[in-house]
């Protein structure tokens, strides 16, 4: 199956290195596409193995160190590709110790430069890291800080694949230790699922034991709700999945997540059920829900928010992460109130759904959720029409 979109990846991230004057970027591709590349070569296959863990269990980014490969072929190699880590432009760590770094993307096809960026969320026993998937977003949620500063690119399965390496080497350079980075989260900039061929193969490097080798429920894919790549993603991958739901029905929804005029709650719904048919009973889905003073936040939201998704899930469970919105300049809304909050959860509890509030972090370096906006130079804005409905 293929899907059709004007927001494909830049570039294919299966494309052929053998080329003159185009070294690939070994980030941008995933054990089956690598092999096949040392295959073309007349190399063994195995040497993809070799070459993986040397970058993503050593951090090792330099052909010339990796001492199990021959002479020869290491020079092949270094002709033929790179290993390119993102660029650096600022970091900065908030009081709670949430680490936020702006991370310069390669300047392709003649477009100003663009910046993204990467936070690492700490806590006792485990470590998180939020990536992003496109500079700049163009779901255009009404709460959203990331949204409502424009759209410039889709990022290349390198570039977001290279954030993780960067985050790895940034926090001391572990990569064996899986407490520092314990839980990927495609939370940042950016829409995955409206960047899904490049998103794709950036999730089997994260799973893969030659690859970062995190578990299928620490790699989580949130979604503003587009539901054929919902399906799609569930027939490609075994991964968590996160839902930005904010609402309880397609009135409210709509003012608030857009992209719910073109699949309203109740595709999304189906999508859900169909996501996490045939799963284990562990299996769940996660629904981010932002609370916003005198908007989302009342009694009856929380009702009906209950009917909802029980009547959603059978026998699966659903986890609600309720989200104190997090204020940006010109921001149209404002947070609810603690108590509020508190009763909103209750009535969720009481209602058997599993229920937690997230503690806002990293706000005061402006990196907690809806908060990042990086540098979109082009400032544009997609209609939802662009947005891909499609798949062959």
């Amino acid at each position: 199956m293929q899907g059709t979109s004007e927001n494909a990846p830049d570039s294919t991230p299966h494309a052929s290195p053998l080329t003159p004057h185009a070294r690939v970027n070994l980030f941008g591709l995933d054990r089956a596409a690598l092999r096949a590349e040392f295959e073309k070569m007349g190399e063994s296959g195995y040497r993809a193995d070799q070459i993986m863990l040397w970058i993503y269990r050593r951090g090792v980014v330099d052909f010339e160190q990796m001492s199990n490969v021959g002479k020869a072929l290491r020079a092949r190699l270094e002709a033929h590709f790179v290993i390119r880590p993102p660029e650096l432009v600022t970091e900065q760590v908030s009081t709670d110790g949430t680490r936020k770094w702006v991370l310069r993307l390669e300047e392709r096809e003649g477009r100003p430069e663009t910046m993204i960026e990467t936070v690492y969320i700490p806590e006792a026993n485990r470590g998180t890291l939020c990536i992003s998937s496109q500079a700049g977003c163009a779901m255009d949620c009404s709460f959203c800080s990331t949204a409502q500063g424009g759209f410039s690119r889709n990022m290349t399965t390198a570039e977001i694949v290279a954030q993780v390496y960067f985050a790895g080497k940034a926090l001391g350079g572990d990569f064996q230790n899986e407490k520092v980075i314990s839980n990927v989260v495609f939370m940042g900039m950016g829409e995955p699922l409206a960047n899904y061929n490049a998103v794709l193969p950036a999730i089997r490097i994260l799973l893969d034991d030659f690859g970062f080798g995190l578990s299928k429920r620490r790699v989580t894919v949130s979604t503003s709700g587009l539901v054929p790549f919902i399906d799609r993603l569930g027939d490609d991958v075994d991964t968590a999945l996160a839902i930005s739901l904010h609402a309880p029905n397609d009135q409210l929804r709509d003012q608030l997540v857009p992209i719910n005029k073109k699949y309203p709650i109740a595709e999304l719904m189906d999508a859900c059920r169909r996501y996490l048919a045939g799963k284990d009973r562990k299996a769940h889905i996660v629904y981010e829900y932002v609370m916003l003073e005198g908007v989302n936040d009342q009694p009856e939201h929380a009702r009906e928010l209950a009917k909802l998704l029980n009547a959603a899930h059978g026998g699966y469970s659903a986890k609600v992460n309720l989200i104190p919105f997090n204020p940006f300049p010109n921001a149209r809304y404002t947070r609810s109130k603690p108590d509020v909050i508190s009763r909103f959860s209750d009535i969720l509890r009481a209602k058997g759904l599993l229920t937690m509030t997230r503690r806002t972090r990293g706000d005061d370096i402006d990196a907690a959720c809806g908060q990042l906006v990086g540098k979109v130079q082009s400032k544009q804005k997609k209609r939802l029409g662009d947005i891909p409905v499609r798949v062959q």
